[in-house]
């Protein structure tokens, strides 16, 4: 078997092909490790917890719906509001336990500065649960 002209009797041929059985073994042995140890990695403690009738307590906070026009007006639940009333309205809703959510509704001509007052005024009565409200994009 000559494949060049230089061979030596006592020469070998360099390997060409990579040994997987160590490989293989490595494999196993840690296949073996993991399925060992996996179990003891998932211990929990038992405990005897006391058992106890109750149903819970879902109280419904409701909502107010709050919207500013484009000119400027605002309505608290379709009812026409001036300023002063307003703080009024959020002081008492605040105030309210469960406090009701505030549904924010603004024109899209709406100037922002007359959005930014609302919340801002609603902070500062103390309502805390503050949502926008807006329709979804029907061009899609």
């Amino acid at each position: 078997m000559a494949f060049g002209g230089a061979m030596k009797a006592g020469d070998t041929l360099p390997m060409a092909e990579i040994n997987m059985v160590p490989l293989i073994d490595v494999m196993l042995v840690l296949l073996v490790i993991f399925m060992v140890t996996a179990p003891l990695l998932t211990h929990s403690v038992r405990i005897d917890l006391p058992r106890a009738s109750s149903t819970p307590n879902v109280a419904k906070t409701g909502h107010v719906e709050l919207a500013v026009d484009a000119k400027g007006a605002i309505f608290w639940d379709g009812e026409s509001v001036n300023r002063g009333e307003l703080s009024v309205r959020l002081r008492e809703a605040a105030n309210r336990s469960p406090q009701p959510e505030l549904h924010i509704r603004a024109d899209r001509a709406t100037p922002y500065q007359n959005v930014a007052e609302v919340v801002a005024g609603a902070s500062r009565a103390g309502v805390t649960r503050i949502g926008f409200i807006s329709e979804p994009d029907s061009s899609k």
